[in-house]
């Protein structure tokens, strides 16, 4: 306990004497730990392209500070998320930090960003809970509470009365079952079985068979982005569909990222989200095709959304303070703004820090001869759910 403490204290020493030194620096440092291989790679991938694209439209000067982004690979290891931290922001001397692709990570550093005053920008982690672990924690990407609670709602007004859930067994897939099944029931349906599975070394497998063998009207399922293909896939093998089991979920399953190549067997699956890269917005449609123009082809998706928009709120809380003080001041210029993003309008509340937007339900259609999440209905201005209460 005491070298823990000695240790803390050596930390805020070290951040007072950071926070003095960059008084007389004309540099604005981005610390973005992302994971940039393993599990969740497609996370890092997308974030740390959307976070380039906005600086090569936006410039890396503001306010007369000039923009340097330093980007570590995390590996979705909350212990590493959390060492890279302290190291950005003792040794980096970091005025934001930013990214986090799990909830674990976002959670491990909430700490640091307490005890340095450094404004930490959640461009992907979703549960609830990440923006009350500190209060220096802004977020742009959602909640699964947001998402969850739309297709709560959307599946029992649709002839789906009998449910299954399955989601990864951590934060998000647990506020995913929570806030669907909440609804789902409110609603006038019946959740007949809630399964986990694992977040280490997935195999789905044995899970969809139960469902199979349950014969619920649809499956609700909640993976995190890039294991959407494998349930996909294995969901097909199976022949679910052809049994007359719907599959249904938060946008994560039908991620676009990987759409195109989970083939036309994911025609016709309804999710609700905040993005998908077919909105029909002038705004979006130019964001997308810088991005493709940008990376080879690739298509963005709900991540990289959260890391282009988490990069317009530093960017304005810059511009705001004119350069000027320290983490305080650019939380405060961070919360309130509100603006129009590729995803449609969005804006940080000021009282949770968390994000506030539409949350649209989605079926997958074919266009142009690709897969693209189209949208049919909306529910506007959705606030976090879990912080309802």
């Amino acid at each position: 306990m005491k070298k823990r403490l000695f240790l803390s204290a050596g930390v805020l020493a070290l951040c007072a004497v950071a926070a003095s030194a960059l008084a007389q620096d004309n540099k604005f440092r981005i610390g973005l730990i992302l994971p940039m291989t393993g599990q969740q790679a497609t996370t890092g991938r997308q974030i740390e392209a959307a976070v380039r694209l906005y600086m090569a439209q936006n410039g890396d000067t503001v306010a007369g500070k000039k923009i340097e982004l330093i980007l570590k690979d995390d590996t979705s290891i909350p212990d590493v998320t959390k060492r890279l931290a302290q190291e950005l922001v003792v040794n980096d001397k970091v005025n934001v930090l930013a990214g986090f692709g799990i909830t674990p990570s976002a959670l491990a550093t909430a700490p640091i960003a307490t005890q340095s005053k450094t404004p930490l920008v959640v461009m992907a982690a979703a549960t609830s809970s990440i923006t009350q672990a500190s209060p220096y924690v802004v977020r742009t990407s959602f909640t699964l509470a947001q998402a969850a609670v739309a297709m709560g709602d959307w599946a029992p007004k649709n002839g789906i009365k009998k449910v299954v859930t399955l989601v990864s067994d951590y934060g998000p897939g647990i506020d995913a079952e929570k806030y669907f099944k909440e609804r789902f029931i409110l609603s006038g349906g019946q959740v007949s079985e809630s399964l986990r599975v694992p977040m280490r070394n997935p195999d789905f497998a044995p899970f969809l068979q139960k469902v199979r063998d349950l014969k619920p009207d649809a499956l609700f399922v909640f993976v995190p982005s890039g294991a959407g293909a494998a349930v996909m896939k294995q969901f097909l093998e199976r022949g679910m569909d052809k049994a007359g089991i719907k599959l249904i979920g938060t946008g994560d399953v039908t991620d676009d990222d990987q759409l195109n190549d989970m083939g036309n067997g994911a025609l016709g699956v309804v999710t609700s989200h905040h993005y998908s890269a077919a909105h029909p917005s002038a705004l979006n449609k130019k964001f997308v095709d810088a991005f493709a123009k940008a990376n080879k082809g690739l298509r963005p998706n709900f991540m990289a959304v959260g890391g282009y928009d988490g990069m317009r709120v530093i960017y304005e809380a810059l511009r705001a303070t004119k350069g000027q003080g320290g983490g305080d001041a650019l939380l405060a210029a961070m919360k309130g703004q509100i603006f129009e993003s590729p995803r449609g309008p969005m804006f940080i509340d000021a009282q949770t820090r968390d994000v506030v937007q539409n949350i649209y339900l989605r079926k997958v259609e074919k266009k142009d001869g690709q897969l693209y999440n189209v949208e049919f209905d909306v529910i506007k201005d959705v606030k976090d759910p879990g912080k309802s209460q």
